[in-house]
């Protein structure tokens, strides 16, 4: 990139300078003439550690100090938005404060929300997972401080010059010397976007990044900038995009020996007590070993094998042996990553994600078990739902949506379910290691993955596990980075093949049809032109037909002209036309039509729509706050909704959801239809509002039905009381972490009610008794039966003993062989069979019941009742297998039985003949 773009007015008046670093050759500025490194690492090692360079801040006091120095300097303060990145459809996570204005703001389609703004976004990145706890600095959950400006030619706010004027003032102001402050040049690029961009660095540590994106991939009229080899072009918009760590200022404003004793002292002093390491808390040696240990981890790459180098220094630098500095640095890393851990779910958790095996819930689970194992091999004496309630409160459980109850409740399921996947893995693992043990080959990566993601096995009891079965797992020390890196963004499905493909063409050439079913939803009769008519598709000006979007199925209807009446069968939206398939007939360019939408299917999709928002707000009423719609489809006979929930939704709950569904209905609320913008809406309602994806543009629909406010584009009823009653059908577990609501609506209700009703008399009439008293004949009628199958058992048992009696057979070298057709059932055969096999004997049994059933059984080495029972169904036409000592059959041809038992019969003495 080019030197001018860094050659800001602010640092020739300040009197900065611009060096070539020695080390990295990487360009920066700096106030000292005799700085010759650019001051990150590894060019230089940390310098503040046990010598800070701010003064004395908590996470609380830093990061007030930040939002009011910028509201002080013109800036709105902004809430912080969820960890969970609900607005975004690429992202499961929230990682960075321009994520929170992306895409909309950024690309220019929405204004931002204030500007220019400042913000502490909390955000959550775990592709350096492994590293956390061990390099004194890495984060899994950091607050990014920010100040963001989005410039346009019609209003300038600040560039270049003013965003480096600001951060300095602001280092200042917490005690900073600004003769120490260096701004390394680093041309930054990402996401389709790029700028010139400068690092932050004070005491060796990069404590912010200044962005001044300007630049993107889509071509312009302007000349472009090369940037890593790729061409970029000027945009816009031109956005400041700052990011100043708050959990590195606080560092480096204590100079401790690593960001968690600055970030975390309680929850670490906590957890050194419940490890049983309390000794160290107070010993110079161990704050010496943690202090180096992040000194070198802040120039070495400590990913993979680099981690035995950094270890390998670090006893080397104090003289210690490298087992016993490992026996000292490893409890407290752990101890470190659960003190991160820990505040990361807090966040994940309070935010209402849901743990499960997939998106945002699959990295929660993944976080929490990681700290589940970490916690179980220093044997803590604590409890994970305390510690992760102990960091609610730190940060305000005022700041969260979720309940701590509901987290506490969700948490305890985890351990649960953790300590159930334990239990169940080891036969898992010892089924697989023995498999590759037998191939004398080591078991693959993927293997270890596969079983992390399908089963939730944590890769060092694979390694374990596999070692008692004499098998070996090689697992890299970034194992769980890779593993959460891959599951981080939304995977790109494969395109379907569109079946519109071959008119798209042709319809953007057509001007937009006229939408008539937003603006006269109650009505069911329109008059149009055909403006076009190919292969059964009709496009008319405007239309009541709503097309299928949305979980909504498309209305179905005719349309009548002078000469004929055709079938609408379907509807489909490409781009701004709505096309309508017919049968029946054809139309042709300028007909004028009367459509006509069935009316009673339209009627019914449009309750059973608002229904589908009121039952979601009445289960999030009942279930809680992290209730989210995942996925739905409406009908007009009945609809689901799937819902993220924790645990299998009980009798009781549906109960109460059914009831909670009702009472709106029946409080008659109005439902409330407006088109708004969308950073509005975003700001007034909140990310609930994207419960069925995130639409496009500017402006969102958005339906107001009661408290829930979703962004939507189906048709829906007036108010409430026209849904009529919901009746839930029933619940289905479809995945973990998703419960299916299946319900009804209106009419469709009270036939599902009507068809309920039908099965219970026809029931009560099998039985003779009034409804009411069915639940009880039931139950009187289950425990005879239970009672006579016991009996049957016992008789059945009898008779076996007295056929053993009588079945006779003969000696062969001393084992008794009994072969013969008996009158008996299937499990009778096998009952007396297994008798003469417990003996030692060898028995061949078969009964005809429309075909031949065959049962052999061996308690004698040299009879293999497998082969006999194959031979001998082989000769009655059919198939049978089984093992050694147990084997069954059948086959068809009753007329050969005789020759197929005589033939096993002499298979027998043949194999015991030797």
């Amino acid at each position: 990139m080019l030197e001018e773009e860094y050659t800001l007015d602010y640092f020739r008046s300040e009197g900065f300078e611009r060096k070539v670093c020695k080390s990295c050759g990487a360009a920066f500025w700096t106030r000292d003439p005799e700085q010759e490194f650019c001051g990150d690492a590894p060019c230089v090692t940390y310098n503040f550690i046990g010598n800070p360079v701010f003064k004395p801040h908590t996470v609380d006091e830093m990061r007030e100090a930040f939002l009011s120095f910028f509201e002080r300097h013109g800036h709105t303060r902004l809430e912080r938005y969820p960890v969970a990145a609900r607005w975004r459809d690429d992202i499961y996570l929230t990682i960075a404060s321009i994520a929170d204005f992306q895409p909309f703001v950024t690309s220019g389609v929405v204004p931002p929300p204030a500007n220019p703004l400042t913000i502490s976004q909390p955000c959550i990145r775990l592709n350096d997972l492994d590293s956390v706890g061990r390099s004194g600095r890495h984060l899994t959950l950091f607050e990014m401080m920010a100040h963001h400006a989005f410039n346009t030619p019609e209003e300038q706010i600040y560039w270049k010059d003013e965003t480096v004027a600001l951060c300095d003032e602001f280092i200042a102001s917490i005690g900073g010397d600004l003769d120490r402050v260096s701004y390394k040049e680093h041309p930054w690029y990402g996401g389709g976007n790029a700028g010139a961009s400068v690092e932050v660095l004070i005491g060796g540590l990069e404590v912010a990044t200044l962005v001044f994106m300007n630049l993107g991939r889509q071509k312009t009229d302007q000349p472009p900038v090369e940037v890593n080899g790729d061409l970029y072009y000027p945009m816009r918009l031109k956005i400041v995009d700052t990011g100043y760590g708050l959990e590195r200022f606080v560092w480096a404003s204590k100079g401790s020996p690593t960001i968690y004793d600055a970030v975390f002292p309680e929850m670490v002093s906590r957890l050194m007590c419940s490890a049983h390491l309390e000794d160290l808390l107070n010993n110079p040696e161990f704050t010496k070993i943690m202090g180096l240990s992040a000194r070198f981890a802040g120039v070495m790459d400590i990913s993979g094998t680099n981690l035995y180098n950094l270890r390998r220094k670090v006893a080397e630098a104090i003289d210690v042996p490298l087992e016993k500095l490992e026996r000292i640095v490893v409890p407290i890393e752990k101890v470190y990553s659960i003190a991160d851990h820990t505040r990361c779910l807090a966040y994940m958790l309070g935010d209402c994600i849901v743990p499960s095996n997939v998106r945002e819930g699959y990295l929660t689970r993944l976080v929490l078990r990681r700290t589940l194992r970490m916690m179980n091999d220093l044997e803590m004496d604590e409890d994970l739902a305390n510690l992760i309630e102990a960091q609610m409160q730190v940060v305000g459980t005022e700041n969260f949506e979720q309940d701590v109850d509901v987290v506490r409740e969700i948490v305890e399921n985890e351990v649960a379910r953790y300590a159930s996947t334990l239990e169940r893995g080891t036969r898992i693992v010892q089924k697989i290691a023995r498999n590759y043990k037998a191939k004398s080959t080591r078991v693959p990566l993927q293997e270890v993955i596969t079983l992390y993601d399908s089963h939730g096995i944590p890769p060092e009891m694979v390694k374990e596990v596999a070692a008692g079965e004499g098998a070996v797992v090689e697992i890299p020390d970034n194992f769980y980075s890779l593993i959460a890196d891959s599951h981080s963004e939304a995977q790109k499905e494969a395109a379907a093949e569109d079946p519109l493909a071959a008119y798209r063409e042709r319809a953007e050439a057509l001007p937009p049809t006229k939408k008539l079913y937003y603006e006269l939803p109650g009505e069911v009769e329109f008059e149009a032109i055909v403006l076009d008519y190919f292969d059964g598709l009709a496009v008319l000006d405007q239309t009541l037909f709503y097309p299928e979007g949305g979980g909504q199925p498309s209305d179905t209807g005719t349309l009548v002209t002078s000469e004929s009446m055709v079938r609408v069968e379907e509807v489909t939206k490409l781009g701004e036309v709505i096309l309508h398939r017919v049968t029946g007939g054809a139309l042709k360019r300028g007909d004028r039509v009367k459509g006509m939408v069935d009316e009673e299917r339209r009627l019914s999709l449009m309750r059973h729509h608002t229904a589908t928002h009121v039952l979601l707000h009445a289960a999030t009423k009942v279930l809680g706050a992290h209730v989210h719609q995942a996925g739905a489809q409406k009908g007009s006979e009945a609809s689901r909704l799937d819902i993220r929930h924790y645990k299998h939704i009980t009798p009781e709950e549906l109960r109460r959801i059914e009831i909670e569904a009702n009472r709106m209905v029946m409080a008659d609320m109005p439902v409330y239809i407006n088109i708004e913008e969308r950073t509005k809406a975003e700001q007034k309602y909140g990310f609930g509002l994207y419960q069925g994806g995130v639409p496009p543009g500017r402006e969102i629909r958005t339906v107001q039905v009661g408290g829930d406010v979703q962004a939507c584009a189906g048709t829906h009823v007036r108010t409430t009381g026209e849904i009529g009653l919901i009746r839930v059908i029933g619940v289905e577990h479809i995945q973990d972490g998703v419960e299916r609501l299946i319900f009804a609506a209106g009419i469709a209700a009270v036939y599902s009610m009507q068809h309920m009703d039908d099965l219970l008399q026809a029931a009560a009439g099998v039985v003779s008794v009034q409804p009411e008293n069915l639940p009880a004949t039931v139950t009187r009628f289950f425990s005879e039966w239970k009672e006579q199958k016991k009996e049957i058992e016992r008789l059945r048992k009898k008779v076996v003993d007295l056929q053993m009696q009588h079945l006779g057979g003969e000696t062969v070298d001393g084992v008794r062989v009994v072969v013969r057709q008996v009158d008996a059932t299937q499990k009778e055969l096998v009952a007396l069979a297994t008798t003469v096999a417990d003996e030692g004997g060898v028995a061949l049994f078969a009964s005809v019941n429309g075909n031949v059933k065959v049962v052999a059984t061996s308690g004698a080495p040299a009879v293999n009742a497998a082969d006999i029972v194959r031979e001998v169904c082989s000769i009655l036409g059919g198939r049978g297998g089984g093992k050694p000592n147990l084997a069954q059959g059948a086959g068809p041809d009753v007329s050969r039985l005789e020759q197929a038992l005589e033939h096993g019969r002499n298979q027998i003495l043949e194999a015991l003949h030797g």
